[in-house]
């Protein structure tokens, strides 16, 4: 199964936030390839520039998720796709346009205002309790 993966689940882990648990098997379950796991170039660089600052040596983190997930960037089509939804979190609609793209099943995110029109799209919990048994 193809899962992308939105920023926010990796802060999640990184941070130690409320959701790290579940980040963390997810995160783990894609390493161990029982997922193929997807996420757009820009995560890479929202999580440098959210977590520089909070993190000791956030480029260890970055180099392990670059060698893990699938890292998709966005083109000329891909942002004009974005930019024809009607949704108003342009990063989020080329996530989801992405997601699109590289045919994934699922999309994993703790944001309760993430389009995502026709594709699944999980929290981080819901995931880890539909997919991990």
């Amino acid at each position: 199964m193809k899962v992308f993966v939105d920023t926010n689940i990796f802060l999640d882990l990184i941070l130690k936030r409320e959701n790290f648990e579940n980040a963390l098997l997810i995160f783990n379950a894609i390493e161990k390839k029982y997922y193929f796991g997807v996420v757009l170039d820009i995560t890479l660089l929202n999580i440098d520039y959210v977590a520089n600052k909070q993190v000791k040596d956030v480029k260890a983190f970055l180099r392990l998720v670059n060698s893990v997930f699938e890292v998709v960037g966005g083109n000329n089509k891909m942002f004009h796709d974005a930019l024809s939804l009607k949704n108003d979190d342009l990063e989020d609609s080329l996530q989801y346009v992405s997601a699109q793209k590289m045919v994934c099943d699922v999309i994993v995110t703790n944001d309760q205002n993430f389009y995502a029109e026709g594709i699944e799209t999980l929290t981080s919990s819901t995931f880890v309790k539909k997919y991990f048994k």
